[in-house]
């Protein structure tokens, strides 16, 4: 590994701590190095500012001048609600630029590389490219398709069942599986589920782990008709961490009033008759309006068949425990076989993990 590129893995690890805090900006890393030293360093900040080249400045200070700059997304070059970082670099005296991938954004595009080179700094770009472009997916569907980045979550028994008979909740993975669950939730800007399973589990949704508790994800709940219990735990903790209800156009007014009244954020949005259901393209397009960038979609079956059935599934987390459920258990897909992602060409096994006794395997879109 050269230094070049161990300096942008740097970066890229630096911008991971962003995750999930920085929607609707992408969650960047920047290191600034001189003569093979660290002197600076950043990452994007919660709610998406300051941005991480500043961050990084603002660390490094005079030490900047002639030094290099890493970073895993091309510098903004436009004014928004700060000043662009492209400026800010030049400012400092930076030399030199390693860029991981251009930012497609049509505000940058090009432009902040463009502007770093008409002020004479050494650009060049490409460096990790594959890891950025993963790290800044959501950023980049956001862009292009007016969407999140979606990752589904799976955890299947040895025969590939969610629940047992009549949706009764069993256990079915280890605590350092639930653990890693719960960072998932972390680095994640919302997470989904559909009204059946609020109904069958009453979850809460949120991030856990000792130390992250304020990192949990704004909570999206799929329900057509407004059937969310107001006595549920997701509607007790509505104040103290966002939830945002999506329902159809025609649900009832006096139930929308009576979920705003508690905290909740109804969004109404478009249906579909064949099958009956919210629109899952449009569910999509709104939460991207909203800022959302990466979407952890938790349950349940019918909701992992529909988004898979959309062609909006991007990546999916599939933990298995050992033990089967048997007869009787509730299928993990609702509407389609589970070989529609263990033995379809559309997707490919990123990774492979064991965690204790589950194993956990992360497959990704092919492109």
């Amino acid at each position: 590994m050269t230094s070049d590129q161990r300096f942008m893995q740097l970066a890229l690890a630096l911008g991971r701590r962003g995750q999930g805090r920085t929607w609707p900006n992408p969650a960047v890393g920047a290191v600034i190095v001189k003569d093979g030293v660290i002197v600076g360093r950043g990452w994007t900040q919660s709610g998406g500012r300051p941005h991480a080249e500043p961050e990084a400045l603002a660390r490094a200070g005079e030490a900047a001048r002639g030094a290099t700059l890493y970073v895993t997304l091309e510098p903004c070059s436009h004014v928004g609600k700060s000043p662009p970082c492209a400026d800010a670099i030049i400012a400092a005296g930076i030399a030199r630029v390693v860029s991981a991938v251009e930012d497609p954004n049509p505000e940058v595009a090009g432009q902040g590389h463009a502007r770093l080179r008409a002020a004479g700094i050494a650009v060049e770009v490409g460096l990790c490219t594959e890891e950025a472009a993963r790290d800044h997916a959501g950023h980049f569907l956001r862009v292009r398709e007016k969407r999140p980045h979606v990752l589904l979550k799976l955890a299947v028994s040895a025969d590939d069942r969610i629940a047992a008979a009549g949706h009764r909740p069993v256990a079915i993975t280890g605590e350092t599986a639930k653990a890693r669950v719960h960072l998932l939730r972390a680095q994640s800007d919302a997470i989904l589920v559909g009204i059946g399973t609020v109904l069958a589990d009453d979850p809460l949704l949120t991030c856990r782990l000792p130390g992250l508790e304020k990192r949990s994800p704004v909570r999206i709940v799929l329900d057509r008709a407004l059937r969310l219990p107001g006595d549920s735990r997701l509607i007790h903790s509505a104040r103290e961490t966002p939830l945002w209800v999506m329902t159809s156009s025609t649900s009832d007014a006096r139930a929308a009033m009576k979920l705003g009244g508690a905290g909740a954020q109804i969004m109404r949005v478009a249906t579909t008759e064949t099958p009956p259901g919210l629109d899952l393209q449009a569910v999509s397009n709104a939460l991207s309006e909203k800022g959302i960038t990466r979407l952890m979609v938790e349950g349940g079956a019918r909701v992992a068949s529909s988004f898979l059935a959309a062609g909006l599934v991007d990546e999916i987390w599939l933990l298995r425990g050992p033990q089967e459920i048997g007869l009787g258990g509730v299928a993990a897909l609702d509407t389609q076989p589970f070989s529609v992602i263990t033995q379809s060409p559309r997707w490919r096994v990123r990774a492979t993990e064991t965690l204790d006794r589950d194993t956990l395997t992360i497959y990704e879109r092919r492109l």
